[in-house]
């Protein structure tokens, strides 16, 4: 994870910048995640999202409309332009997870990890040696390291 100051203050928005938001001071994690709701929110193969604690994060402009996709678990996303901002879970009483790709310098936080990798897409790998865990972080170890092993399409088929 990329090291950033206490009191460096990271900033993002929606499309139409109706919503913005800020936070101040490192993220407590950046990870890519394969789970069938967050592609679906996101009509995306994955997500990326970064988790910033919540007592030094707000939101300005219009207010995120929220859409509690399961119980316990809400979506936040701009009523203007449709844009995802953020998941926030009733489990995660200290972060808020905002998506990476809506702060205005995306490249200075790159994903640390995979998460539910047991829902990727099987026509879609990222090629990179990070940990893959087969649901969350959480009291799990990483099912492996780097990409799976994909079989080359070109090589003649000896059945």
């Amino acid at each position: 994870m990329s090291a950033v100051a206490k009191d460096k203050t990271t900033t993002g928005r929606c499309l139409c910048g109706a919503i913005s938001f800020q936070f101040t001071g490192p993220p407590s994690g950046v990870d890519y995640c394969h789970c069938d709701s967050c592609r679906r929110n996101c009509s995306a193969p994955l997500t990326a999202f970064i988790e910033v604690p919540r007592d030094n994060f707000s939101f300005s402009g219009d207010t995120p409309k929220i859409y509690e996709s399961s119980p316990g678990i809400r979506r936040l996303f701009c009523g203007a332009c449709g844009s995802p901002l953020a998941y926030d879970a009733d489990w995660d009483k200290t972060d808020i997870h905002l998506y990476v790709a809506s702060l205005d310098d995306p490249d200075a936080f790159p994903p640390s990890a995979h998460v539910f990798s047991n829902e990727q897409l099987s026509w879609f790998e990222v090629a990179d040696e990070l940990p893959r865990y087969a649901g969350s972080m959480i009291d799990e170890q990483p099912i492996r390291h780097g990409a799976r092993e994909i079989p080359d399409a070109s090589a003649p088929d000896t059945a």
